[in-house]
């Protein structure tokens, strides 16, 4: 029954003008499972205590779900810009389940694994909703040489760019999204009004005031200063995934989460760290970057809601925000760990893919505790290494300079880089060194999660770069009799620090030309590699978490 309506939602929102150029024959493809595709998804009830949470901080909590499912609806329209139009015109025929229909179909589609497979592939614009569909790269660029005087309008990551006439304008998100984004506003400002903790009072003031004004740096700074309270959230435009044009837009998200003081703490420890692990990166020393801040908190924390960018598609296990390089360098970044996000993905998925991927000595190695320090120092990775850089003379930074090549490059640097910290950890002392081989192993399992994703997704991509080029280093070989992998614990280590040090230079340099050609050789996935990954169709590729309306 869902197949069918479905099929008849779309069939209706093309005759309303509403469904994008090619997504007509995928809906009427009988051969397309939905069934199958929603069984790659693990559906995780998420049970979070909120018991010690205040009548207060409950009525906050309570007012950022319901601003993160504002989000959602801003996401909608940055995917698809015809969402809105659409949306109204089904809305206008009084049907309920046509209604969440098409809300699930513009995205975020939740119950999707591997969103291709029902969009089809190249439906999709890569500017998504941020520019005219049929704007290509090249044509951007273009535009943009001709007119250097409007680059930073419509670069900027909080605009979307439209044609007027022969022209292109860039349109602030204040204005394209105004209806939401005053929604949004009023509600920060409700629970501003409520909470008496004044680090998040100020927090929530000043983001509902950068809704409607476009400047969030002020807001970012005080995101940076949240203390003495168990509420940690993130709302607002931050990652540029999304765009696959230009990889300079971002999209809107949330996420609302409880701190657990006590395993912050057991974590904290790790920050105060980060400039000796810039120091101790391999590269020479100009190339080594001390101008950002080090303050860089720690949080684990437990996600009670999420909304926007942060629902469909892959589920965040970690996020390190601020991506402002001006903040960066004034107060470093904050990095939160999901603990319950992660949880369900090493239960449900990691666990059960190590046998599959690594020899029956070494699957055994990869455990839950090196899932989580990854995922830390992957975090602390991204506040290391090139930000603010200068091209031929220009000052900018690596995201400006590498455009749609930014992502994938800078999500393998902090997994390469991660892995380098904690062995520099082990150096310390404050890791056991003698559990080096969990490291690893857990290092290769997690590099095929990441690439079940896709290789046309940042971290999939990533991840399939560090594969290729990893392999051709020795780290680890193909056992043909065994069916799975073996690593080389030594060539493993020394293959981490020349990709790190070749992705360094990349960064640093700006060169895209070279960080395309690179990724280009390297991320590709061999024979033995899509045997591994076909193997694993009983293991869901992500979860789907469900969390409460209310707390």
């Amino acid at each position: 029954m869902r197949r069918l309506a479905l099929a008849a939602l779309l069939l209706a929102t093309t005759a309303c003008g509403g469904t994008p150029e090619g997504n007509q024959s995928v809906a009427q493809d009988e051969g397309y499972d939905l069934a199958a595709q929603k069984a790659k998804l693990a559906v995780i009830q998420m049970q979070t205590d909120t018991s010690f949470l205040t009548a207060e901080e409950r009525q906050v909590v309570n007012l950022l779900i319901r601003a993160s499912n504002v989000m959602s609806d801003i996401y909608r329209a940055q995917r698809d810009a015809n969402w809105r139009e659409t949306r109204a015109a089904v809305a206008k025929e009084g049907d309920a389940l046509k209604l969440e229909m098409v809300d699930r179909y513009f995205g975020p589609w939740d119950e999707l694994a591997d969103k291709r497979a029902f969009w089809g592939k190249g439906s999709m614009p890569e500017g998504a909703g941020f520019y005219p569909t049929d704007l290509t790269r090249e044509a951007f660029d273009a535009y943009l040489a001709a007119n250097p005087g409007e680059k930073a309008a419509l670069t900027s990551p909080y605009t979307v760019v439209v044609r007027d006439g022969a022209k292109l304008k860039a349109i602030p998100y204040s204005v394209a999204y105004k209806p939401e984004l005053t929604k949004a506003a009023r509600l920060l400002n409700e629970a501003a009004a409520i909470t008496t903790n004044p680090s998040l009072k100020k927090f929530l003031s000043l983001r509902a005031k950068a809704f409607l004004t476009d400047d969030y740096y002020e807001s970012e700074l005080a995101w940076m200063d949240l203390k003495d309270t168990p509420i940690e959230v993130a709302i607002g435009p931050y990652e540029v995934y999304t765009d696959r044009l230009h990889g300079q837009k971002t999209a809107f998200e949330s996420f609302v989460t409880l701190k657990d003081p006590k395993e912050s703490a057991a974590l904290d420890k790790y920050k105060r760290y980060l400039r000796d692990m810039e120091a101790n990166l391999p590269v020479e020393e100009g190339l080594k970057n001390f101008q950002r801040g080090f303050e860089s908190p720690i949080a684990v924390a437990e996600q009670i809601r999420g909304g926007g960018d942060n629902v469909p598609g892959v589920q965040t296990i970690a996020f390190n925000l601020p991506n402002d390089e001006r903040v960066r360098e004034a107060k470093g970044a904050k990095k939160v760990i999901l603990s319950n996000v992660l949880g369900a993905k090493y239960d449900r998925i990691l666990a059960p893919m190590a046998p599959l991927v690594l020899v029956p000595d070494q699957s055994k190695l990869v455990v839950k505790k090196y899932m989580q320090l990854g995922t830390l120092f992957h975090e602390l990775s991204h506040s290391l290494g090139p930000g603010t850089i200068t091209v031929t003379g220009k000052k900018t930074t690596v995201s400006e300079a590498l455009k749609d090549q930014a992502s994938a490059i800078e999500e393998a640097k902090a997994d390469v880089m991660g892995a380098w910290n904690i062995l520099f950890m082990m150096d310390k002392g404050e890791i056991p060194a003698a559990e080096k081989s969990q490291l690893f192993a857990t290092y290769l399992a997690g590099t095929f999660r990441s690439m079940r994703f896709g290789i046309e997704e940042a971290h999939g991509r990533g991840a399939a770069m560090q594969y290729g080029y990893m392999k051709a280093k020795g780290a680890f070989v193909w056992d043909e009799s065994a069916g799975r992998y073996r690593i080389d614990n030594a060539r493993f280590e020394l293959a981490l620090r020349d990709l790190l040090r070749e992705m360094i230079v990349l960064q640093h340099n700006g060169d895209y030309a070279g960080t395309k050609a690179f990724m280009a050789k390297w991320a590709v996935l061999d024979d033995p590699a899509k045997r591994v990954i076909a193997s694993m169709s009983a293991i869901p590729v992500d979860i789907r978490p469900v969390y409460p309306d209310r707390v």
